[in-house]
């Protein structure tokens, strides 16, 4: 099936192969990434978290069945917004796209923080600002120089994070078994009846979700896919599977290790684990690999994914056609790229002091897209295409949309309020969009007349 199909023509470079694809994915979902977010998790969920990233995984699951099928279906770079787009209607495209930009855009700047806040302790002299905006640079040259690129660096930095994740459990055991906190591997991170209800675990997973949030974009980049259709799709379902595992391990361990401990604070609460189990210098490379897996390799593959996404949005003209621009040389959307790095530090800097909240709102953006994609199989494959498979184009979505909606319901007030108020805006935009092009199509008319 090729671009030509659907009205649009190859300006993307094809370079990627199926594990590249699932490199990718790892790489924004961050197979580490419970270092950051693992004092949040443990203290909403009562110290259950491998449990809320059990429920987390198993919602992504069924998000992931439902990108693999769209995306062999529509082999397009809009991800999200193309799948709604195609298999519901051209506002229900808009609209996904705009949620799926709330959690691509800010992720970046999110990134960013957590690192900024890591390294904190190591040079308190530096500000955040300035770290901010040698991240943010450093990602934006490295994207501009091409796809290729950026999977080939991709490589070693998913290689990093794996050593260092495979020290941390290993030194972990041996300390556990030494006496350390629990003394051993425990049934309390996974059910904990004292403290166990289906609302502390669904609210605490609306914060380990954000660890999944990336499987996902490897749907971004299906124009620069070089396999078969099918790519993509395995690519997404694999990735997703191989991170949630790791991260199972990791906090099931680090549950069983926290075990009488009180931390300095929800940001630092992975390091004080990971000192616990090998010392100060296990706390000084979690923090290293942390930064490295953040605010480099994982904000690489954000900003790349973002582009991508106002690329295929400006294509379709529902953003400024600017946005569409790609560099003749190195074939890359670099106008989307410049512009996601410069919104990404001045995010950085107005939430500098307010890590928690970003982290809830880009959550938002996502899930509430995923919403979407799941009503767009149903209709896209059972209705329109009468498939007739009421597993895989039924029941799955109806799964996975039950999950997500309940996850939403449980979520924060505040990422509620702020996720209304981006749709409100998006409605704003869009409204705005079509009465200028209402006006200029009318102009056009008495032009010809």
């Amino acid at each position: 099936m090729s671009l030509e199909q659907f009205g649009y023509h190859e300006q993307l470079r094809r370079a990627l192969t199926t594990g590249d694809l699932i490199i990718f994915g790892m790489i924004f979902m961050v197979p580490i990434a419970p270092f950051s977010v693992f004092g949040f998790v443990w203290a909403d969920a009562k110290g259950m978290a491998p449990l809320a990233y059990l429920v987390g995984l198993v919602g992504m699951l069924f998000t992931a069945l439902s990108y693999a099928a769209m995306s062999q279906a529509f082999p397009l770079a809009g991800s999200v917004y193309t799948y709604a787009q195609q298999g519901l209607h051209e506002l229900a495209g808009f609209f996904s796209g705009w949620l799926i930009l709330l959690d691509y855009i800010l992720v970046p700047a999110l990134l960013y923080l957590f690192s900024a806040v890591a390294l904190r302790p190591l040079l308190p002299q530096v500000p955040p600002w300035a770290w901010l905006a040698s991240f943010v640079c450093m990602n934006a040259v490295a994207n501009l120089l091409g796809i290729e690129f950026t999977a080939h660096l991709n490589r070693y930095l998913l290689v990093l994070e794996l050593l260092t994740l495979a020290v941390f459990v290993v030194l972990g055991l041996i300390a556990l078994y030494g006496g350390a906190g629990a003394g051993r591997l425990t049934l309390r991170p996974v059910y904990d009846p004292s403290v166990f209800s289906l609302a502390t675990v669904v609210g605490a997973t609306s914060t380990a979700v954000l660890s999944f949030l990336g499987f996902d974009a490897i749907s971004t980049l299906s124009e620069e896919n070089a396999g078969d259709r099918k790519a993509v799709g395995r690519a997404t379902l694999l990735s997703l599977v191989l991170v949630g595992a790791l991260f199972l391990v990791q906090t099931w361990l680090a549950t069983d290790l926290a075990q009488g401990m009180h931390f300095s604070s929800p940001e630092t609460a992975f390091y004080e684990v990971a000192q616990r189990a090998g010392g100060l210098w296990l706390r000084l490379v979690t923090i290293v690999a942390v930064v490295i897996a953040s605010a480099i390799a994982n904000a690489m593959v954000a900003q790349a994914a973002v582009a991508r996404i106002l690329f295929a949005m400006a294509r379709d003209g529902k953003m400024p056609a600017v946005l569409a621009k790609v560099h003749p040389r190195f074939k890359t959307p670099y106008v989307s790229t410049l512009v996601v790095a410069t919104i990404s530090l001045v995010v950085g800097v107005i939430f500098a002091a307010r890590v928690d909240d970003l982290t809830r709102v880009v959550n938002f953006g996502a899930l509430s897209s995923f919403v979407l994609l799941h009503l767009a199989v149903i209709n896209h494959f059972l209705l329109r295409q009468r498939s007739g498979d009421w597993l895989r184009h039924l029941v799955m979505p109806l799964i996975g949309l039950a999950i997500i909606l309940y996850v939403l319901y449980e979520m924060d007030r505040a990422a509620k309020i702020l996720g209304a108020c981006w749709l409100v805006l998006g409605v704003s935009y869009h409204l705005a969009t079509r009465r200028l092009a209402e006006r200029a199509a009318a102009a056009n008319a008495r032009a010809d007349s």
